[in-house]
């Protein structure tokens, strides 16, 4: 049926969207590429299994995965992006790239490269409704990835925190004359990401009850690609992006097979580009005037 497979992508997209968001907050603020959000990703999904492992509830366990994934956030941002920012846009790149080899191999280190099942207490999670089978993890994941990027966005045009970001994102010197605390709210920047990134994992490890120290990969470069498909910088291009992506995996291995997810979904992101550079919401404005 293809309205289940709509909806399979649908929830899929959701997982996809945190990730996207989280890119896009490091791109659009700071103008940094963060490549240790596959590992905060992964992250986020071991701990949750972890914690479950010492009869710790999910709920808890997801809260305190979370948790921990934007605290090594916050660590990241001290070592790649405050002490190294004025060493070129190179240098903080190559920085957490390194953080993202660290942690993934850490992961390794300790438990192993085979994958770990997330054993959820229910007996039934999936809703019903006319034929239509709806995963009720993943449809809670969407649903909360849509309402914290909600929150965010109008926290980010209306407190006074979210007036600040958007100042560094124009300029960082103009905001330093303002008064704007730069070495405070950078790592608002990271700990945000941090948390959408880790929150995608916990996500992804109750909805599809699996983890693995490498899944962030191929999750974060398809959550990158929604960023970049539905505009650099844009919040709400980053979630239709990732909803896009997940609808055209879902659909290419239910058309073809899984041999052709990456053919199917870098084709559609290639084309659009070719098509409209900007992506789906960007309109070739600079990242400051996005936000």
């Amino acid at each position: 049926m293809l309205l289940q497979q709509i909806v399979n992508g649908l929830l899929l997209g959701g997982v996809y969207v945190l990730v996207a968001v989280a890119f896009s907050i490091c791109w659009g603020f700071l103008n940094f590429v963060n490549f240790s959000i596959p590992a905060l990703f992964s992250l986020g999904g071991f701990c949750i299994w972890v914690f479950m492992q010492y009869g710790i509830g999910w709920w808890p366990s997801a809260l305190l995965a979370v948790v921990l994934a934007a605290a090594v956030s916050c660590i990241v941002e001290r070592f790649t992006f405050r002490f190294q920012r004025n060493a070129g846009p190179v240098v903080p790149l190559v920085s957490s790239l390194g953080f993202l080899i660290l942690i993934e191999n850490v992961l390794l280190a300790l438990y192993g490269s085979e994958g770990r099942a997330v054993q959820l207490p229910l007996q039934d999670v999936n809703w019903r409704i006319d034929g239509l089978v709806i995963s009720l993890p993943q449809l809670g994941g969407l649903l909360l990835a849509i309402l914290l990027v909600a929150g965010f966005s109008v926290a980010l045009k209306t407190s006074k925190l979210g007036r600040g970001v958007r100042a560094i994102a124009e300029s960082p010197d103009t905001a330093v004359l303002l008064g704007v605390r730069i070495n405070s709210l950078v790592p608002l920047v990271f700990l945000l990401a941090g948390v959408f990134s880790g929150l995608a994992g916990v996500l992804f490890a109750l909805g599809y009850q699996q983890v693995s120290p490498f899944i962030g990969d191929q999750v974060a470069l398809k959550g990158l690609s929604a960023m970049v498909l539905g505009g650099m910088g844009s919040i709400w291009g980053a979630v239709l992006g990732g909803l896009v992506i997940g609808i055209v995996e879902v659909l290419a291995i239910r058309f073809w097979s899984a041999d052709f997810v990456k053919i199917a979904v870098y084709g559609v992101l290639l084309l659009l580009l070719i098509i409209k550079p900007s992506g789906l919401l960007g309109n070739g404005q600079t990242r400051q005037e996005k936000f």
